[in-house]
């Protein structure tokens, strides 16, 4: 592995300044609670249950496989939206087949590690990725800070958003996905192909996203960027700038882009497109990667809107709570109010 790609893929360049204290996360799976918005309910009929799981310290792959042998069903066959967090409280839904158990049936099941919250009838199987957002609850122990610096950091936090960086945990412990890059696509067994494949994608969009943090543009439009409609996937070229693009952007309702790397070039053009083919450059086996495997170029938000952004203090901790698009990193919101060790625990994707 090109130790260069480390420092881009595990502490990238923070956009608020320096970490106001250091802390301990996760003492404790309740210090950190990640609960899923779906954004709809169930549909009341069909062929599928929905249920509402919260699990403690155990990920979310073991409760599928587990819950596959309660339905009787291939694991495959159980649908959810995210992974999330292994030491952790974290209430997400999941769909199983229907079988033999009823909805009644279902709303019993208690493990030791995971429980059954709400079960009702589905007409289809969860497929990754369809969820509104995440709320979190993040508790910070051994946390010296004063109250009015603290409370400036999260008001402008809320203000501007964070940039919205790949966390550690999408390169694999110990970076262990961005090891496999320069063995090329061939050399990969199936199972690998994915997290490879995304931790190479991830490498470059947290390059190209440090450098207009660096530059200072990662919270700003510019002539030449594709715009994001905030917690859509919705995009438009910016040809031109005007006032009224330039108050939606500082209202986040609307992000710059980076690139999702693939084959072809990105849409961008000017600077931007001078920018994101320079870093492109940097990261020739990533970049190679992505093109070997047909990928496409897509873009991603450059900026991360940190709604509903709330801070309290406990006898021995402070306590932030959040809500996130799907498919963001809440370590990349606390990187931005304090450092610690444990930052790269996470196991969530979305």
């Amino acid at each position: 592995m090109d130790t260069h790609w480390l420092p881009t893929a595990l502490d990238p360049p923070r956009a608020h300044g320096a970490p106001l204290a250091r802390g301990t996360l996760r003492v404790e799976p309740e210090d950190f609670v990640v609960e899923e918005d779906l954004g709809f309910g169930a549909s009341g009929t069909g062929q599928h249950v929905l249920l509402k799981v919260r699990k403690r310290n155990a990920n979310t792959q073991w409760v599928v496989r587990e819950l596959a042998k309660i339905c009787g069903c291939h694991p495959r066959d159980i649908g959810y939206a995210g992974l999330k967090d292994r030491r952790a409280i974290a209430i997400q839904w999941l769909t199983v087949p229907q079988s033999r158990l009823t909805l009644d049936v279902w709303r019993t099941v208690r493990e030791p590690d995971f429980e059954v919250l709400a079960a009702e009838a589905h007409s289809r199987k969860l497929p990754r990725g369809a969820l509104a957002g995440n709320r979190f609850m993040v508790r910070i122990r051994d946390i010296e800070v004063a109250d009015a610096a603290l409370a400036a950091r999260v008001a402008e936090i809320g203000r501007r958003g964070v940039p919205n960086y790949f966390g550690p945990q999408r390169f694999g412990r110990d970076a262990s996905n961005l090891a496999r890059i320069a063995d090329g696509l061939r050399a990969l067994r199936h199972q690998e192909r994915g997290f490879v494949l995304s931790g190479a994608r991830s490498l470059v969009f947290n390059a190209a996203l440090a450098e207009r943090v660096r530059d200072s543009s990662w919270e700003h439009l510019e002539p030449g960027d594709i715009a994001n409609l905030d917690g859509r996937g919705s995009i438009f070229p910016v040809d031109a700038l005007d006032q009224t693009l330039t108050e939606r952007c500082a209202q986040l309702d609307i992000h710059p882009t980076g690139p999702m790397w693939g084959r072809g070039v990105p849409a961008t053009h000017g600077r931007v497109l001078e920018l994101e083919t320079r870093v492109a450059a940097e990261f020739p086996q990533p970049c190679a990667l992505t093109v070997e495997a047909g990928m496409e170029q897509e873009r991603r938000a450059l900026r991360l809107a940190v709604r509903d952004l709330t801070w309290e203090r406990e006898s021995d901790a402070i306590v932030v709570r959040f809500r996130l698009m799907r498919g963001s990193f809440a370590t990349m919101v606390v990187r931005e109010i304090v450092d610690s060790e444990s930052l790269a625990d996470e196991d969530t994707d979305a």
